[in-house]
Protein backbone atom coordinates (compact mmCIF):
# COMPACT_ATOMS: atom_id res chain seq x y z
CA UNK A 1 0.00 0.00 0.00
CA UNK A 2 2.79 2.13 0.49
CA UNK A 3 4.38 1.63 -2.50
CA UNK A 4 1.05 2.43 -4.51
CA UNK A 5 0.90 5.56 -2.65
CA UNK A 6 4.43 6.86 -2.79
CA UNK A 7 4.38 6.14 -7.00
CA UNK A 8 0.50 7.75 -6.66
CA UNK A 9 2.07 11.14 -5.04
CA UNK A 10 5.16 10.54 -7.07
CA UNK A 11 3.15 10.77 -10.48
CA UNK A 12 1.33 13.39 -9.40
CA UNK A 13 4.67 15.65 -8.82
CA UNK A 14 5.93 14.93 -12.22
CA UNK A 15 2.59 15.99 -13.46
CA UNK A 16 2.59 19.11 -11.51
CA UNK A 17 6.10 19.72 -12.41
CA UNK A 18 6.52 19.18 -16.02
CA UNK A 19 7.80 22.53 -17.80
CA UNK A 20 9.28 23.23 -21.16
CA UNK A 21 12.96 24.22 -22.32
CA UNK A 22 13.19 27.63 -23.63
CA UNK A 23 13.16 28.15 -27.81
CA UNK A 24 13.22 24.34 -27.75
CA UNK A 25 10.25 23.59 -26.41
CA UNK A 26 10.46 20.69 -25.33
CA UNK A 27 8.97 19.15 -22.50
CA UNK A 28 10.79 18.16 -19.08
CA UNK A 29 10.55 16.74 -15.65
CA UNK A 30 11.88 18.90 -12.65
CA UNK A 31 10.86 18.33 -9.21
CA UNK A 32 13.04 20.54 -7.12
CA UNK A 33 12.08 24.26 -6.63
CA UNK A 34 14.66 26.56 -8.57
CA UNK A 35 15.81 28.15 -4.73
CA UNK A 36 16.60 24.62 -3.91
CA UNK A 37 18.75 24.04 -6.59
CA UNK A 38 20.17 27.54 -6.33
CA UNK A 39 21.03 26.94 -2.55
CA UNK A 40 22.52 23.63 -3.02
CA UNK A 41 24.70 24.94 -6.08
CA UNK A 42 25.94 28.31 -4.15
CA UNK A 43 27.45 26.05 -1.77
CA UNK A 44 28.69 24.18 -3.94
CA UNK A 45 30.51 27.11 -6.00
CA UNK A 46 31.24 29.07 -2.65
CA UNK A 47 33.68 25.74 -1.87
CA UNK A 48 35.23 25.39 -5.48
CA UNK A 49 36.35 29.07 -5.44
CA UNK A 50 37.85 28.67 -1.85
CA UNK A 51 39.76 25.66 -3.51
CA UNK A 52 40.80 26.96 -6.77
CA UNK A 53 42.62 30.11 -7.79
CA UNK A 54 40.76 32.72 -8.96
CA UNK A 55 42.93 35.16 -11.19
CA UNK A 56 41.78 38.55 -10.56
CA UNK A 57 39.18 40.35 -13.05
CA UNK A 58 40.91 43.92 -13.79
CA UNK A 59 44.52 42.48 -13.59
CA UNK A 60 44.04 40.33 -15.87
CA UNK A 61 42.88 40.59 -19.69
CA UNK A 62 41.68 37.09 -20.06
CA UNK A 63 39.54 37.38 -16.77
CA UNK A 64 37.76 40.95 -17.65
CA UNK A 65 37.50 38.89 -21.13
CA UNK A 66 35.26 36.21 -19.27
CA UNK A 67 33.19 38.67 -17.76
CA UNK A 68 32.65 40.54 -20.54
CA UNK A 69 30.74 37.95 -22.34
CA UNK A 70 29.03 36.43 -19.82
CA UNK A 71 27.57 39.97 -19.44
CA UNK A 72 26.59 40.35 -22.53
CA UNK A 73 25.08 36.52 -23.00
CA UNK A 74 23.52 37.30 -19.86
CA UNK A 75 21.77 40.54 -20.37
CA UNK A 76 21.14 38.78 -23.77
CA UNK A 77 18.97 36.38 -22.18
CA UNK A 78 17.48 37.57 -19.49
CA UNK A 79 16.24 40.02 -22.51
CA UNK A 80 14.46 37.18 -24.19
CA UNK A 81 12.95 36.02 -21.32
CA UNK A 82 11.38 38.54 -20.47
CA UNK A 83 10.10 39.47 -23.81
CA UNK A 84 8.55 35.78 -24.24
CA UNK A 85 6.79 35.94 -20.60
CA UNK A 86 9.10 33.56 -18.93
CA UNK A 87 11.49 36.58 -16.82
CA UNK A 88 10.86 34.58 -13.55
CA UNK A 89 12.51 31.72 -14.42
CA UNK A 90 15.78 34.19 -14.35
CA UNK A 91 14.45 36.68 -12.14
CA UNK A 92 16.56 35.26 -8.75
CA UNK A 93 19.78 34.42 -10.91
CA UNK A 94 22.97 36.53 -9.66
CA UNK A 95 25.06 36.10 -12.12
CA UNK A 96 28.85 35.56 -11.61
CA UNK A 97 31.68 35.02 -13.84
CA UNK A 98 35.23 33.79 -12.91
CA UNK A 99 38.23 32.40 -14.64
CA UNK A 100 39.82 29.73 -12.75
CA UNK A 101 43.83 29.28 -12.96
CA UNK A 102 43.82 25.61 -14.40
CA UNK A 103 45.41 23.28 -17.52
CA UNK A 104 41.74 21.54 -17.70
CA UNK A 105 39.79 22.60 -20.85
CA UNK A 106 36.38 23.12 -19.25
CA UNK A 107 33.57 25.80 -18.16
CA UNK A 108 30.35 25.28 -16.05
CA UNK A 109 27.57 27.52 -15.16
CA UNK A 110 25.39 26.56 -11.79
CA UNK A 111 21.80 27.40 -11.21
CA UNK A 112 21.65 30.70 -10.34
CA UNK A 113 24.34 32.19 -12.71
CA UNK A 114 27.49 30.98 -11.23
CA UNK A 115 29.74 30.53 -14.60
CA UNK A 116 33.13 29.24 -14.30
CA UNK A 117 36.06 29.16 -16.78
CA UNK A 118 39.66 27.55 -16.44
CA UNK A 119 42.64 29.22 -18.38
CA UNK A 120 43.16 25.37 -19.93
CA UNK A 121 39.91 26.25 -22.49
CA UNK A 122 41.71 29.48 -23.74
CA UNK A 123 44.42 28.05 -25.95
CA UNK A 124 41.04 26.05 -27.63
CA UNK A 125 38.83 29.19 -28.20
CA UNK A 126 41.28 31.38 -29.45
CA UNK A 127 39.22 34.65 -29.31
CA UNK A 128 36.33 36.07 -27.90
CA UNK A 129 33.64 34.98 -30.10
CA UNK A 130 34.67 30.98 -29.20
CA UNK A 131 34.79 31.79 -25.76
CA UNK A 132 31.31 32.82 -26.23
CA UNK A 133 30.11 29.58 -27.60
CA UNK A 134 30.81 28.06 -24.63
CA UNK A 135 29.89 30.25 -22.28
CA UNK A 136 26.45 30.39 -24.39
CA UNK A 137 26.56 26.51 -24.05
CA UNK A 138 27.26 26.17 -20.76
CA UNK A 139 24.84 29.02 -19.82
CA UNK A 140 21.83 27.38 -21.78
CA UNK A 141 22.01 24.06 -19.48
CA UNK A 142 21.57 26.19 -16.26
CA UNK A 143 18.59 28.15 -18.44
CA UNK A 144 17.35 24.81 -19.37
CA UNK A 145 17.41 23.88 -16.08
CA UNK A 146 18.87 20.63 -17.18
CA UNK A 147 20.73 20.31 -13.92
CA UNK A 148 17.22 20.00 -11.93
CA UNK A 149 16.35 17.52 -14.89
CA UNK A 150 19.09 15.21 -14.19
CA UNK A 151 18.34 15.63 -10.11
CA UNK A 152 14.99 14.70 -10.22
CA UNK A 153 15.70 11.68 -12.61
CA UNK A 154 18.39 10.32 -9.86
CA UNK A 155 16.22 11.40 -7.04
CA UNK A 156 13.26 9.45 -8.18
CA UNK A 157 15.25 6.55 -9.07
CA UNK A 158 16.93 6.70 -5.81
CA UNK A 159 13.23 6.81 -4.17
CA UNK A 160 13.74 10.40 -2.30
CA UNK A 161 10.23 12.15 -1.38
CA UNK A 162 10.95 15.42 -3.02
CA UNK A 163 8.80 16.96 -0.84
CA UNK A 164 11.35 17.56 1.32
CA UNK A 165 12.79 19.50 -0.86
CA UNK A 166 13.65 21.43 1.66
CA UNK A 167 15.90 19.33 3.95
CA UNK A 168 17.94 18.11 0.59
CA UNK A 169 20.32 20.14 0.99
CA UNK A 170 21.80 17.98 4.55
CA UNK A 171 20.57 14.89 3.17
CA UNK A 172 23.89 12.99 1.97
CA UNK A 173 21.98 10.72 -1.07
CA UNK A 174 20.27 13.78 -2.84
CA UNK A 175 23.83 15.96 -2.07
CA UNK A 176 25.70 13.01 -3.48
CA UNK A 177 23.37 12.92 -6.57
CA UNK A 178 23.23 16.86 -7.19
CA UNK A 179 27.23 16.33 -7.55
CA UNK A 180 26.63 13.55 -9.81
CA UNK A 181 24.07 15.68 -12.16
CA UNK A 182 26.64 18.23 -12.22
CA UNK A 183 30.14 16.69 -12.32
CA UNK A 184 31.33 17.63 -9.12
CA UNK A 185 33.91 15.57 -7.56
CA UNK A 186 35.66 14.88 -10.78
CA UNK A 187 35.42 16.84 -14.39
CA UNK A 188 33.32 19.50 -12.86
CA UNK A 189 30.71 21.15 -15.43
CA UNK A 190 29.66 19.74 -18.64
CA UNK A 191 30.57 16.12 -18.71
CA UNK A 192 27.90 14.92 -16.69
CA UNK A 193 25.05 15.88 -19.09
CA UNK A 194 23.63 13.40 -20.93
CA UNK A 195 23.66 13.65 -24.87
CA UNK A 196 20.27 14.91 -25.29
CA UNK A 197 20.99 17.83 -23.05
CA UNK A 198 24.33 18.61 -24.74
CA UNK A 199 22.97 18.86 -28.11
CA UNK A 200 20.33 20.91 -26.71
CA UNK A 201 22.73 23.35 -25.03
CA UNK A 202 23.98 23.21 -28.27
CA UNK A 203 21.00 24.63 -29.69
CA UNK A 204 20.40 27.46 -26.97
CA UNK A 205 23.97 28.28 -27.01
CA UNK A 206 24.12 29.14 -30.73
CA UNK A 207 21.17 31.39 -30.47
CA UNK A 208 22.26 32.85 -27.00
CA UNK A 209 25.79 33.58 -28.24
CA UNK A 210 24.51 35.24 -31.55
CA UNK A 211 21.63 37.12 -29.48
CA UNK A 212 24.21 38.88 -27.74
CA UNK A 213 26.42 40.21 -30.94
CA UNK A 214 28.60 37.43 -31.41
CA UNK A 215 28.93 35.21 -34.77
CA UNK A 216 27.24 32.05 -34.16
CA UNK A 217 28.88 30.66 -37.01
CA UNK A 218 32.01 30.49 -35.14
CA UNK A 219 30.85 27.64 -33.32
CA UNK A 220 31.60 25.37 -35.97
CA UNK A 221 35.42 25.73 -36.15
CA UNK A 222 35.63 25.94 -32.40
CA UNK A 223 34.06 22.46 -32.05
CA UNK A 224 36.37 21.43 -34.63
CA UNK A 225 39.45 21.85 -32.94
CA UNK A 226 37.81 20.55 -29.86
CA UNK A 227 37.59 16.98 -31.89
CA UNK A 228 40.94 17.40 -32.79
CA UNK A 229 42.64 17.80 -29.74
CA UNK A 230 40.77 14.26 -29.05
CA UNK A 231 43.24 12.51 -31.75
CA UNK A 232 40.25 10.27 -32.52
CA UNK A 233 40.12 8.37 -29.41
CA UNK A 234 37.06 9.61 -28.18
CA UNK A 235 34.50 6.32 -27.25
CA UNK A 236 31.97 6.05 -29.89
CA UNK A 237 28.62 8.05 -29.06
CA UNK A 238 26.26 4.97 -28.20
CA UNK A 239 29.33 4.02 -25.40
CA UNK A 240 29.46 8.11 -24.36
CA UNK A 241 27.58 11.17 -22.34
CA UNK A 242 28.34 13.29 -25.26
CA UNK A 243 27.58 13.15 -28.67
CA UNK A 244 29.96 12.50 -31.18
CA UNK A 245 32.01 15.64 -32.63
CA UNK A 246 30.20 14.25 -36.37
CA UNK A 247 26.62 14.88 -34.87
CA UNK A 248 27.62 17.60 -32.80
CA UNK A 249 29.14 19.97 -36.11
CA UNK A 250 26.44 18.37 -38.27
CA UNK A 251 23.61 19.89 -35.57
CA UNK A 252 25.05 23.27 -35.48
CA UNK A 253 25.83 23.53 -39.16
CA UNK A 254 21.39 22.57 -39.19
CA UNK A 255 21.24 25.13 -37.03
CA UNK A 256 23.27 28.11 -38.64
CA UNK A 257 20.38 29.89 -40.40
CA UNK A 258 17.75 29.60 -37.26
CA UNK A 259 20.61 31.61 -35.35
CA UNK A 260 21.51 34.15 -37.47
CA UNK A 261 18.20 35.37 -37.48
CA UNK A 262 19.36 36.66 -34.25
CA UNK A 263 22.84 37.47 -35.02
CA UNK A 264 23.49 41.60 -34.94
CA UNK A 265 27.03 42.21 -34.66
CA UNK A 266 28.16 43.59 -30.92
CA UNK A 267 29.45 46.86 -30.84
CA UNK A 268 32.31 47.80 -28.93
Amino acid sequence: MKKIVFFFAAGMSMMAACSRVPITGRSQLNLLPESTMQSMALQQYQSFLSENKVVAQGTSKDADMVKRVGQRIAAAVTQYMNQHGMGNEVASYKWEFNLVNSKDVNAWCMPGGKVVVYTGLLPVTQNETALACVMGHEIAHAVARHGNERMSQGLLAQGIQVAGSVALGKNPTAVNIFNQAFGIGGNMGMLAFSRQNELEADHLGVIFMAMAGYNPQESIPFWQRMANMSGGNKPPELLSTHPSDARRVQQLQQLMPEAMKYYTPARG
